[in-house]
């Protein structure tokens, strides 16, 4: 599993986890029933502290991503891919709606804003 953290991103630390694990999981890098590093062993691989990992393990479970057993550890759970995308499309829309937002307060048009968002898009996914 591959977690790269960024300092200097604006984005609190466990907030990077989540995102990072969940992108795995729904890659299908990380499978259903996979064992996910301890909170220990990956605080100590990302040298940060185990407070830090315990938050974002807690929200991955808390959010269906994952599923933690006393004693053996943290599993990736089997997801709802459609469960999954109708959350992602609604927090999507609460972005867009806080860009449409400097959009019009910048005079910046639906044209310029939709070429914006591709540009970021195609970016994003080379």
């Amino acid at each position: 599993m591959d977690i790269i953290l960024s300092n200097s991103s604006g984005v609190p630390i466990y907030e990077q986890i989540e995102e990072q694990i969940k992108s795995q999981i729904m890659s299908g890098d990380l499978v259903e029933g996979e064992l996910l590093p301890s909170m220990r062993v990956l605080a100590k691989d990302l040298k940060i502290s185990i407070i830090t990992t315990k938050r974002a393990y807690e929200d991955l479970e808390r959010d269906g991503f994952i599923e933690s057993v006393t004693g053996k550890g943290s599993f990736v759970k089997g997801i709802n891919n459609d469960i999954v995308k109708e959350n992602m499309m609604f927090a999507i829309e609460e972005l867009l709606d806080k860009a449409v937002d400097k959009a019009i307060i910048g005079k910046v048009g639906c044209e310029e804003l939709t070429e914006m968002v591709r540009l970021l898009y195609e970016e994003k996914k080379a």
